[in-house]
This record gives structure tokens, C-alpha cells and sequence, in this order.
């Protein structure tokens, strides 16, 4: 079976999960409400599926918006790609971010004739929504891709309307690889792009990307897989060109020494001595108050995610959380009271 297929039906389950966590409500003593991150949410729809001893129930309206639900506590938890920023932080009053999934922001392109792992460079991605380069047989491209033809077609860049983590996760490392990228846009969940289309959530972008002619879009890997995209190799500082998924993932993860008390963590961009890493990684954060009257609930919940949850990552080409993130977890976790 190949990996397309295989990724294909861990999604199809994923999209009933959802349905099916209603249908098993009655044989589960607790339940939760969460909404957030698109990006995570294949993989949360296989832990609604699979855990047995709540009711989870998930809205996958995007970071910015699962944000703004547990701050105004209308969730139990939050979930988002982009780490809280200190506004944030203070407006959710005892709130802590705690990183439960790992996975790779792809990129997707639809340029008929162009195969699958079209090279691409940081640079050349922030030259693309910079609006710099506009033509898919642009010389900047034609040089790192000899032998590739290049048809002469606009490019149309394709981004998150919506608050997006994803989008934190994409210009986060474009800002890290080009100055004028962090002083015109810079990093953040709803970046001003001056050129381009939005499509609203994970599902959304793809969709402008699937059906537009010379479209490039940021999407999680699990999406590129479902609808069949081509995607590019990015070139890591070592100076190799990579493919999302889990062996690019792993090398970046290796990079963490320690987890802060924040919990944020970022492995964008990492050092020239990961030459098998891929430079667009994040991890998605559960977002919880500490002070909870669904404690217990809570904390069982996310330290079966954490730990038991994880062997449903790799499928969805999610890499399983390093030993040393699900340390700190379990320390976080221990913190919730009611």
C-alpha cells in the first residue's frame, strides 16, 4: 500500500471522528470542548476516535480563534500552531501552552508539467510573497532546478485568510531567512500579504491551491498528502533541499535541549549540523487554564495524548513528541487543579 493511500484512509477515519465521538457519548463519563489549529486537527480527530474515557469534542476554526475560546473560557482547551504572544498570555489569566504534536509545514504548488520536489530556497519563498518573483521560469528558480522546464505562468501565492498558526509557522521562517521579509511583513498569525489569494483554514487554502493554476500555498503536511499535491524541497542551512515528513521533523526535534517554563518552543530554520532537517517545522500547543473544574478530565485527557496518543502521529506524519517535550508536558499537566 502506498504512502498516499495509506494517508488517504487515516484521514477519511479522521473526518468521522468527529461525528462518531457524539454517537459514543453515552459509554465516556466525562467531556471536553476544544477548538484551534486546523493544522492538528487529523490528528485530533484520531484521539476523539480513540480515547475512552471522555467525550472529546473539537472545533477546527483555526488558531486564532481556538485562542480567543479559551481566553473567554467558552472551551476547555485551546489549540494553536503559534505560541501565545504575552498579550495573549495575560488576557487567558492562568493559562499554559503545552506543545502535544510535531509536524511539518509543506508546500504545495500546482504548475502543470512540473514534477513532484521542485527545489526551492527561503529566499526565494519570501521573494514569492514579497511579490518580487512573479513567473514559475523566473531565473532565480531556473538556476537551482536545471534540466526542469519551467513553464511561463504567474505565480499565484495562496495564504490563510483566517488567524492562522500555520501562517505564524511559514512566516516565521521566512523572516528568519530574509530581512527585508521580517521588516515588511514579519512573523505573525494574519500577515498583511500585499499579493496573493486567502483561503480560510487548512482545508480552505488547499482548496485555491488544487484548483488555480500556478498556486503555491504553506499547509501541513497531512493536507498536501490528502489532496495529492506536489510538493517542493526547501533548502535547510547545510545547504540540502528537503521534503517535509517525518525523517526531516525528527532532525529539526533534535535540536531541543530544553523545554522553558513557557512551554514555547520553535525548531524553524535549525543549525547547518541537522543536514537531513526540514526548515518548516512546529509544534501545536494545547492551551489550558491551570485552574479548571475539569481537572481530573483535563489532565487524563492530555497525558494520554502526550504519551499513549502519539502512536497515531507517524500515519498522519506527525513525528511522536522527543522524551524530553513529554517530560515537561507531564510536569505542566500535573499543575491543572480544580
Amino acid at each position: 500500500m502506498s504512502r498516499k493511500t495509506v494517508m488517504a484512509a487515516a484521514l477519511a477515519v479522521a473526518t468521522l471522528a468527529f461525528g462518531a465521538s457524539f454517537a459514543a457519548a453515552s459509554s465516556k463519563s466525562g467531556s471536553l470542548k476544544g477548538a484551534g489549529s486546523t493544522f492538528v486537527f487529523p490528528l485530533v480527530s484520531q484521539w476523539q476516535a480513540n480515547y475512552k474515557n471522555a467525550q472529546i469534542t473539537y472545533g477546527s476554526v483555526g488558531s486564532g480563534a481556538g485562542i480567543a475560546a479559551i481566553t473567554a473560557r467558552t472551551v476547555d482547551f485551546g489549540a494553536s500552531d503559534a505560541p501565545l504572544s504575552k498579550d495573549q498570555a495575560a488576557a487567558c489569566k492562568g493559562c499554559q501552552q503545552i506543545p502535544w504534536a510535531l509536524s511539518s509545514t509543506s508546500i504545495p504548488y500546482r504548475v502543470p508539467g512540473v514534477e513532484y520536489g521542485l527545489k526551492l530556497t527561503g529566499p526565494i519563498l519570501a521573494n514569492i510573497y514579497l511579490g518580487h518573483i512573479t513567473k514559475w521560469n523566473a531565473a532565480a528558480i531556473k538556476k537551482i532546478n536545471p534540466g526542469v522546464k519551467l513553464p511561463d505562468l504567474k505565480i499565484t501565492p495562496v495564504y490563510r485568510s483566517d488567524a492562522s498558526g500555520t501562517s505564524w509557522n511559514f512566516t516565521d521562517y521566512l523572516s528568519s531567512v530574509s530581512k527585508e521579509f521580517k521588516n515588511k511583513i514579519g512573523r505573525g498569525t494574519q500577515p498583511n500579504f500585499s499579493t496573493g489569494i486567502g483561503g480560510k483554514g487548512s482545508s480552505g487554502l488547499a482548496g485555491v491551491v488544487s484548483r488555480t493554476d500556478g498556486a503555491i500555498g504553506y499547509v501541513d503536511e497531512a493536507y498536501s498528502l490528502k489532496n495529492g499535491f506536489k510538493v517542493a524541497k526547501i533548502q535547510n542551512r547545510a545547504g540540502k533541499f528537503q521534503l517535509p515528513g517525518l525523517r526531516g521533523i525528527k532532525a529539526s526535534a533534535a535540536t531541543i535541549t530544553r523545554v522553558p517554563k513557557s512551554g514555547e518552543l520553535s525548531i524553524v530554520n535549525p543549525p547547518k549540523s541537522q543536514k537531513l532537517a526540514y526548515p518548516i517545522c512546529t509544534f501545536t500547543y494545547v492551551i489550558v487554564p491551570l485552574k479548571s473544574s475539569k481537572a481530573g478530565t483535563l489532565k487524563q485527557f492530555i497525558s494520554w495524548a502526550i504519551t499513549g496518543g502519539q502512536k497515531y502521529a507517524s500515519p498522519l506524519q506527525f513525528y511522536p513528541l522527543p522524551k524530553i517535550v513529554v517530560t515537561a508536558d507531564k510536569t505542566f499537566v500535573r499543575k491543572i487543579h480544580s
